[in-house]
């Protein structure tokens, strides 16, 4: 049977967040060329933006190859709704590792316009933490790279950890909260105090409601 493979260039990086849309195995890190990452208002529901790609020749962003069963990627299509999903030649891939890429049919979801994000959708951080935390797992270097290879972060941004606005958001997250501020940092206009709130407060919630269950 053809193997099937996603291009994740966005929260598809990370393990934790893939896994709650569906089975999936082998991941490779990658560089794709022929497409542009943008922040782009791609989720108005939930009052934030989105990373999404566009095919521009000149243009290349990294990302992961995640092998995905046939029969899973309807449930990626509905998580991506809004996107594209498109074929793509493995020629347009290298790899970090150096090693040879497998054989298999790759998508990826890209956008067809760029909309920026604005003040009521803006860059929420618990989007944007859970692609980072996703890009740790691939090391620094890595997620370096997301931030240089995205374009866009002069737009809104919001630290919304408290009241986090993206529905996948990992409570989690707080454990990297140090390793998070010091890559944030580097592309948002944020305070050390705006920076400093984190997902404690989602963490204590959990705690005290699962207490008083007992």
């Amino acid at each position: 049977m053809k193997k099937h493979f996603i291009l994740g260039y966005g929260s598809l990086i990370n393990s934790r967040s893939r896994a709650v849309t569906g089975r999936t195995g082998e991941v490779i890190p990658v560089k794709v060329t022929g497409f542009k990452r943008y922040w782009s208002v791609m989720s108005p529901d939930f009052g934030m933006s989105s990373v999404a790609v566009v095919a521009q020749e000149d243009a290349a962003c990294n990302g992961v190859l995640v092998e995905v069963p046939a029969e899973e990627l309807p449930s990626f299509d509905q998580r991506e709704a809004g996107y594209q999903r498109v074929e793509i030649p493995a020629e347009r891939m290298h790899t970090y590792c150096g090693r040879e890429l497998p054989e298999g049919q790759i998508w990826i979801y890209q956008a067809n316009t760029i909309v920026n994000p604005t003040p009521v959708c803006p860059i929420a951080l618990s989007y944007a933490d859970v692609i980072l935390a996703g890009c740790f797992e691939h090391g620094e270097t890595f997620a370096y790279e997301f931030l240089e290879q995205t374009y866009g972060w002069h737009h809104p941004l919001v630290n919304d950890r408290q009241q986090p606005r993206y529905p996948r958001v990992q409570p989690e997250l707080h454990e990297e909260i140090d390793k998070l501020n010091t890559m944030v940092a580097k592309v948002a206009k944020l305070s050390n105090d705006e920076l400093s709130l984190s997902y404690q407060v989602l963490i204590s919630s959990s705690v005290s409601h699962s207490g008083s269950d007992q």
